[in-house]
């Protein structure tokens, strides 16, 4: 019922606006649901769903639950205590670069109805590490906070890639007491040449400063584009092993406008996020796996809308899952459905556990 009025009156009217300012008002309601304990119980009772055989324990860290927000929804992590309210078993913000950034010039959000799909030329619009750090800083995280808060790190525009280590590092630095994990991202196609970092020479200079840092051996992800060939997705998989890192998010938006029916933007510039993914990033999903013989961990996350799209994935190999473009498009109450699906799933597959379907695809094999 909650879910027809999102999709027959709230999302009509939301998709009114100009995407930009439809997503300001979504993250000022998200950041009242954060500062205020009356609407996190509030919210918590319509889209919260818990179940035993949806947790874990990755990385030393409590996931209640396998899906969490994606980064890119709340860019300056200024309501970190709403995604729990939410359903989210964990929340990521960002990403976050070492120097306030205003982005790419508007407008630089657009909707694609017919494919389910957002292209975004954002820009890591952000304000900044330090601000990031400062506002974070004034937050009781350990009271308050009942999921993993992960952190995603951009590099800035204005450094040069051949001091892009630095500049993660900055942040890394800043940012370090807040962060359940972060994430690497040397996969947005927003920031020029930003995917050339993905090569394995300019990958393990940037990851190998980051874990000289990480004396408190907080976990570690690179988040990798959805159009690198298999091969160069192999090797980061094993690059990311021998460096000890922590996991894989695949994937990032794409390039590719290969799988658009609304072909209006096919010429812009941007990655494209949603159902276009869909299927691409779970063959990415398998790709890592495969080539890390299921040891190292992966969030998948692209065109995530429905608990099949979800189960599709874990089976895949992804332990953890993202949304994004799915909950503006299903609502918020899409969360619940995805994990009451899951464990119908579990069920009709006659496991016990969400780990027990981690990869299963890829072992019938």
């Amino acid at each position: 019922m909650l879910a027809q009025v999102y999709q027959q009156i709230l999302r009509p009217g939301l998709f009114q606006l100009e995407p930009e300012v439809a997503h300001g008002l979504a993250i000022a309601v998200c950041t009242q649901i954060s500062r205020r304990a009356s609407w996190q119980k509030l919210v918590s009772q319509v889209c919260q769903y818990q179940h035993p055989a949806l947790s874990q324990n990755l990385w030393g860290l409590e996931f209640p639950n396998p899906l969490g927000l994606a980064a890119g929804f709340d860019k300056g992590a200024i309501a970190p205590f709403a995604w729990q309210s939410l359903g989210f078993g964990f929340g990521e913000v960002g990403s976050i670069t070492a120097h306030a950034q205003p982005g790419n010039p508007p407008p630089r959000l657009f909707r694609l109805p017919r494919d389910r799909a957002l292209l975004n030329h954002l820009g890591f619009n952000n304000p900044g590490a330090a601000a990031v750090a400062e506002a974070l800083s004034r937050l009781d995280l350990a009271q308050n906070l009942t999921i993993p808060l992960g952190i995603n790190l951009g590099k800035s525009k204005i450094t040069p890639l051949a001091q892009a280590a630095e500049d993660y590092c900055h942040s890394f630095q800043l940012l370090a007491p807040f962060a359940g994990y972060f994430v690497i991202n040397v996969s947005s196609p927003n920031t020029p040449g930003l995917r050339d970092l993905q090569a394995i020479a300019h990958l393990e200079q940037i990851l190998t400063q980051i874990q000289a840092l990480n004396s408190t051996q907080i976990p570690i992800l690179v988040k990798v584009a959805p159009d690198l060939d298999d091969q160069d997705l192999q090797a980061i998989a094993l690059l990311a092993m021998g460096l000890n890192i922590s996991g894989i998010i695949a994937t990032n938006t794409t390039i590719s406008r290969q799988n658009l029916i609304d072909q209006t933007y096919a010429q812009a510039p941007g990655g494209i996020s949603g159902q276009p993914l869909a299927a691409r990033s779970t063959e990415v999903i398998r790709v890592i796996w495969q080539a890390s013989q299921g040891q190292l961990p992966i969030i998948g996350v692209g065109g995530i809308c429905s608990p099949e799209d979800a189960w599709q994935k874990i089976t895949a190999g992804a332990s953890l899952l993202q949304i994004y473009t799915g909950w503006v498009y299903e609502g918020p109450f899409v969360i619940k459905q995805i994990l009451q699906g899951l464990v119908k799933k579990l069920e009709q597959q006659g496991l016990n556990h969400i780990q027990a379907a981690i990869g299963l695809d890829q072992i019938k094999r």
